[in-house]
């Protein structure tokens, strides 16, 4: 197969998904009100709930469920074979990621923009809300973990790409203060932002600044403090936003080199059933692929984005479709050039053969050996040279890493929060105790503290990754049973929806295997906090699918 025809290809399900079957659920199981009054508007606060355009917001959760995890996820999901991650991918995106996000955002849409955890409490029973909001709490630190170790590494390889992502943060505030604050239009802002933000990257090619993982690692943790805690208005939207711009051009850009070129896939569909990869490990396809390939194909992450903060942002529910669905499909497209991109020039980059891929495992390819080719493609197909090329990339995979890591962080804010006023009696809420541990601050610090510092603890980057998208995917099991439950009870009266149970328990029974393969095979590659944490996680999916089938056997709720 040529580049050409697997980008076609990818084009054409995600559009005729899109309008055949996504706007199929949004009429007959979401039944969207473009007259209901949004929690943005109803419970606007100016720091949470704030509506936005319906660009800006896409803009914000595009990036923020986006962030490195199409890129990272492929690169080492075609250990297998491109055919392998391609298939996952896309059969991912269709009958699951698409409408698990969509659901998601609708169910929270309902319940005054609250999270998915919160919802479940409500549509199941209270403790639910506590058992699942451990869980995400769990998953949120070591996507924190995940994510911190991406973009340090990447600071220190590539001072370039630190020197523009730190620029690109105070251009975020800069535009923040002059659209909310001093009223500008969104459109001389935008272009303004995207001027800033090219003569930032020109800057940095000759101006990388140099530091030590260790000095990074502070930075970062000072970042996503300050993110999580600061009005969205601030940094957390206009950065989102102008960072989808980025991505958008890395798409149109990949997109289009790869059907010009027209080159062949060198890299093998099929190598390895088995294929060493996880923690250096013989890893089997099945059930272990979503522990690799997460949020290119579906994520749980998103399902705690769209309710976090995507929720307290929208201005009109019929929004809900473009940015709730057709955000997932615009990332699968996105892991599609990763995977167009490695399926052309991975070998040629690598200096392997097609018989050395299976055995010698993701040792082969990286994030800067997927840059260089993503970058040959641009220069056969545009003439851009590839320093400029790879350099770009680079700075793609980082700036959406950090938008992961800023949203996370405030994501891990919202579930503490969440979590102690469950368990806080309402008369002792008043405390000074109970105010103390749950402002946003304070809440800030221990979410990002936990995570950077788990990102300290050792462990083989794959076996890290691997746990992250083990608590990713139940995650997203976990979220689409809640969304079973809610469209069941709720908005159907008691019918079943099957749009949404058949993908929830699928994927509960692959991602369960696939925890317990871990928990067996990866002691000395991950370290002991890894391994407690997904100790934990198993058994809480096990307490969460006991719930979630007791509730769907329950009355509907009126």
């Amino acid at each position: 197969m040529s580049t050409t025809l697997l980008i076609i290809i990818a084009l054409a399900i995600y559009v005729a998904v899109y309008f055949l079957y996504g706007k199929r659920i949004a009429h007959n199981v979401a039944k969207l009100d473009p007259t209901a009054k949004t929690p943005a508007h109803r419970l606007y606060d100016g720091v949470d709930y704030v509506p936005g355009k319906w660009p800006v917001v896409f803009g914000h959760h595009f990036a923020s469920i986006a962030g490195a995890g199409p890129i990272v996820g492929p690169i080492q999901g075609i250990t297998w074979g491109w055919g392998a991650a391609i298939l996952w991918i896309w059969f991912g995106n269709a009958f699951i990621g698409a409408v698990h996000d969509f659901m998601a955002l609708v169910a929270s849409i309902r319940y005054d923009g609250k999270s998915i955890q919160w919802v479940a409490g409500e549509v199941m029973k209270p403790r639910v809300s506590v058992i699942f909001g451990i869980f995400v709490y769990i998953a949120m630190v070591l996507i924190i973990a995940s994510f911190t170790n991406v973009v340090m590494n990447t600071f220190v390889g590539v001072p370039a790409v630190a020197t523009a992502s730190i620029l690109f943060i105070f251009i975020a505030v800069l535009i923040g203060w002059l659209l909310y604050w001093k009223k500008q239009g969104l459109l001389p802002m935008t272009i303004l932002g995207l001027v800033l933000l090219v003569a930032a990257i020109i800057f940095s090619l000759s101006h990388g600044w140099k530091a030590e993982a260790s000095v990074w690692r502070w930075v970062l943790l000072v970042y996503i403090i300050l993110a999580a805690a600061l009005p969205v208005t601030i940094l957390l939207q206009p950065r989102d936003y102008l960072n989808a711009y980025l991505l958008v051009a890395f798409l149109v850009i990949g997109g289009l080199a790869f059907v010009i070129i027209n080159a062949p896939m060198t890299w093998p569909a099929f190598t390895d059933f088995n294929a060493v990869l996880i923690g250096g490990k013989a890893s089997p396809f099945w059930p272990t692929v979503p522990l690799v390939i997460a949020c290119g194909s579906l994520s749980g992450f998103h399902a705690i984005v769209g309710s976090g903060t995507t929720s307290k942002m929208l201005n009109n529910e019929m929004d809900a479709l473009r940015i709730g669905y057709g955000a997932m499909l615009t990332e699968g497209f996105l892991a599609t050039v990763v995977v167009a991109s490695l399926g052309a020039f991975g070998l040629e980059v690598a200096k392997k053969t097609a018989a050395d891929v299976g055995a010698a495992g993701w040792t082969v390819l990286g994030i800067p050996q997927f840059s260089t080719a993503y970058a040959m493609g641009a220069n056969q197909a545009f003439g851009m040279s590839v320093s400029f090329g790879t350099t770009f990339a680079s700075l793609v995979v980082c700036a959406f890493a950090l938008t992961s890591l800023d949203t996370t962080c405030r994501l891990g804010r919202f579930a503490w929060q969440d979590f102690w006023g469950r368990v806080v009696n309402p008369a002792s809420q008043s405390s000074g105790g109970y105010k103390f541990f749950t402002n946003r601050w304070v809440a800030s610090i221990i979410a990002g503290g936990l995570g950077v510092y788990v990102a300290t603890t050792g462990g083989i980057f794959s076996a890290i990754w691997a746990a992250f998208g083990a608590a990713n995917q139940m995650l997203a099991a976990v979220a689409l049973m809640t969304a079973c439950v809610f469209s069941t009870k709720i908005l159907r009266g008691g019918q079943k929806c099957w749009m949404t149970l058949i993908p929830a328990f699928f994927l509960w029974i692959t991602v369960f295997g696939a925890m317990i393969w871990y928990l067996m095979t990866m002691a000395g590659s991950a370290s002991p906090l890894t391994m407690g944490f997904m100790a934990i996680l198993t058994v809480l999916a096990v307490i969460l699918l006991i719930e979630a089938i007791g509730a769907l056997r329950s009355s509907p709720k009126k």
